[in-house]
């Protein structure tokens, strides 16, 4: 009996159930094989035939290939190691191994938990033969085996703290500039164009004031769009992935979990083309709308814009999603509408426990700007309130289920179109109010609606004195006043 216990000590650490889960879970569901391509290596996997299949998964992965058993079984016949790792029915078994994939991180955790066990080992009978051997520079072997040690903590835990000097003198920092330089060169660069130098050093959003107010669309911030359905939130934040996307030349990605890839595409293409949504949809155009759209079409073909329309997804399956993006398309912005339509990473959330989904969801966003370090725009639905209010001004309090969102959030917005409530109270303006912005200064802005169009635009009084005047004059036969 003791003979067996010291027997099986003697096995490395590794869970073969946990690594056929894996493997079951990556050839029968996308999302699965997202998440564990991006946190796994071959190395992780202890069985030789796991090491293979998870390498041809993994090089489907990064060829933006889909992966599934009879596709998996011919790459794996191309490079002549099907036979190496079982043939087709091994892969089979895996399939129907495969358990539940919303677990997925969880059996990940496990694999790598054990790939971390047998490294220490490793490195320990490394250490230990070194020690039997009596070297004569023992503080030599000594820091061998720290150094040894802290390599596997360092891949382990890849981002450790910075230093302070690291960040300044720029060899971790960002820009990969000394700090002083690049305030240099920010100096020179305003000198140079002087009132015409940028004023903001994040994303231009196209709408100067707000640009002017939040500094443009900084990295790793989460920034809420917030409003009342009708407000035009899907139309605003399509107008800045819009001009980031066809403007700027930057990939853009969309998560739309309300509307279809084509519907959002003809919201786009109403709002470049200016042309009616009615006429593109029954095809009552003229020659120049015609043409504007042809314009539109070919340019939007260029863009680097990548669409996810897939609904009903848990926060998890988007941020293995917003990985791929990030690594196939380095996007450099990424639009989700909107976050109600979320749901939390386990199945046990109810109707008493939204508040609880929520405030996940919403932290889990925030760390995914940082870990991709781009920013996010979240559209976010408002409670009735607003309805009942006079005004119908909305407050952070409005911010429906979780004031999580609030707490997470780097900068909310509110979407006011006063217009809705009343035809004659400022049409064809909206209001952007910032209501809270961690880095900066709030307020509000105004910006042109074109309804038709779905679209917004910079505005600027051409003169103030008539727009008060003329408020008043509306205010005076105004049904809500």
């Amino acid at each position: 009996m003791a003979e067996k216990e010291k027997t099986r000590v003697k096995v490395a650490p590794n869970s073969k159930e946990s690594e056929m889960m894996v493997l079951g879970c990556m050839l029968t569901k996308v999302n699965s094989l997202n998440v564990a391509a991006d946190a796994l290596q071959g190395a992780d996997f202890y069985y030789t035939e796991h090491q293979i299949i998870f390498n041809c998964l993994k090089g489907l992965f990064k060829s933006d290939k889909p992966a599934d058993i009879h596709l998996v079984a011919e790459e794996l016949k191309r490079i002549e190691k099907l036979d190496n790792i079982g043939g087709v029915g091994y892969l089979t078994t895996l399939a129907q191994y495969a358990g539940t994939s919303a677990y997925i991180e969880e059996y990940v955790e496990l694999i790598k938990n054990k790939s971390i066990l047998r490294r220490m080992i490793y490195a320990s009978q490394e250490i230990e033969k070194g020690a039997l051997e009596e070297p004569s520079d023992v503080h030599g072997a000594l820091d061998d085996a720290q150094a040894t040690f802290f390599a596997i903590s360092q891949a382990t835990n890849s981002k450790a703290g910075k230093h302070i000097k690291d960040v300044l003198s720029g060899v971790v920092a960002e820009s990969g500039l000394p700090y002083l330089k690049e305030l240099e060169e920010r100096q020179e660069t305003y000198l140079e164009k002087g009132a015409d130098a940028l004023t903001f050093t994040g994303i231009p959003t196209g709408f100067a004031d707000l640009d002017n107010m939040i500094n443009g669309l900084a990295h790793s911030n989460l920034i809420i769009l917030a409003g009342r359905p009708g407000m035009g939130k899907t139309a605003f934040a399509l107008n800045v992935a819009e001009n980031i996307a066809f403007k700027h030349q930057m990939p853009v990605g969309i998560f739309s979990l309300e509307m279809s890839a084509e519907q959002l595409l003809h919201r786009m293409i109403c709002s470049q083309a200016e042309v009616e949504s009615s006429k593109i949809q029954t095809g009552a155009l003229n020659g120049s709308e015609f043409q504007r759209v042809v314009g539109t079409v070919n340019k939007m073909q260029k863009a680097p814009m990548i669409i996810d329309d897939q609904p009903g997804l848990k926060i998890t399956d988007l941020r293995a999603r917003a990985r791929r993006m990030k690594e196939a398309h380095d996007i450099q912005f990424l639009v989700i509408d909107y976050l109600q339509l979320l749901s939390g990473s386990s199945n046990h959330y109810g109707g008493d426990n939204r508040q609880a989904e929520i405030s996940e969801i919403s932290r889990m966003l925030k760390n995914l700007a940082r870990e991709l370090n781009i920013p996010i725009l979240c559209g976010s639905q408002l409670s009735r309130k607003v309805e009942e209010r006079t005004g119908h001004r909305p407050m952070m309090s409005d911010l429906r289920e979780s004031g999580a969102i609030e707490q997470d959030a780097d900068i909310v917005m509110f979407l006011l179109r006063r217009e809705y409530y009343d035809p004659y109270d400022k049409p064809g303006l909206a209001e952007v109010i910032v209501g809270k912005n961690r880095h900066g200064k709030v307020g509000n802005i105004e910006v042109a609606y074109r309804k038709e169009f779905a679209q917004f635009a910079n505005y600027t009084p051409s003169d103030e004195s008539s727009a008060e005047d003329n408020s008043e004059a509306f205010e005076s036969f105004s049904p809500t006043t």
